[in-house]
């Protein structure tokens, strides 16, 4: 027997058989569901805290006098302290300690692993609104402040849609990240696309072909997205150049 027939024999025993192949595609779902609802949540997060640290730098120590002010200086710093401790530690670290001490009572994965990636995919995704914000023009703010706005309405209608177009690419860049994050998340035992070559490889004692297949599904995603940034990118440059 050749090469190729004894690749085919390998293929058909580790994914055919038993319909092992259903672990890599229950495995795929899982880590879609994950992956796209932590970056939903992730953009939440990131955008509230990149505003009110904006907000906060901006205003400097006169505007922040009052109520207001104290309220503003309260939360900048509870954003500082997230951010410097969700980017300084683990994002395997931060899944243990969500999944055995903060939600150990609850016995949704899937829930665990979204909110651990979310509030982890948070902290980065409000230092690059932060950095989006901050490239606008100062005079941006003035101008809708000048035309009877107060400053969420031209955060919400000037600067924040600028801001998007600027930090876009970093975006699809973090969005990769997260993506490749969540194969950590058979650590909890949720059987993810990384988990599920994983068992294939338990069950029949060959770990190349299981794996490449995991390997080759996460490049072909990440491939997707590289793609669709850059049409994201040219039509971008086609609209500044009308």
């Amino acid at each position: 027997m050749g090469f190729l027939g004894e690749l085919k024999e390998r293929l058909i025993f580790d994914f055919i058989e038993k319909q092992r192949y259903l672990y890599i595609l229950k495995g795929l779902r899982v880590t879609a569901i994950v992956t796209l609802l932590a970056l939903v949540l992730g953009l939440v997060i990131g955008v509230v805290v990149a505003v009110i640290r904006t907000a906060h730098d901006q205003t400097g120590e006169k505007g922040r006098q009052g109520a207001g002010g104290f309220v503003l200086s309260v939360l900048n710093f509870f954003c500082r302290v997230y951010l410097t401790v969700i980017r300084g530690t683990p994002a395997m670290v931060q899944l243990l300690l969500m999944f055995f001490v903060f939600l150990a009572s609850s016995t949704n994965k899937v829930l665990v692993a979204v909110l651990t990636f979310g509030i982890n995919s948070g902290a980065y995704v409000a230092e690059i609104f932060r950095s989006g914000i901050m490239s606008i023009d100062k005079g941006q703010m003035e101008a809708g402040r000048s035309l009877g706005l107060g400053y969420g309405k031209t955060m919400q209608k000037i600067i924040l849609p600028q801001a998007v177009k600027n930090v876009l690419p970093a975006l699809v860049n973090e969005m990769i990240t997260l993506l490749k994050e969540t194969s950590i998340c058979g650590y909890i035992g949720l059987n993810d696309l990384t988990r599920g070559g994983d068992i294939i490889r338990g069950n029949t004692f060959d770990a190349l072909p299981p794996l490449l297949a995991v390997a080759a599904i996460y490049l072909v995603i990440v491939m997707f997205f590289t793609w669709l940034m850059g049409r994201l990118e040219r039509r971008l440059r086609e609209s500044d150049n009308r």
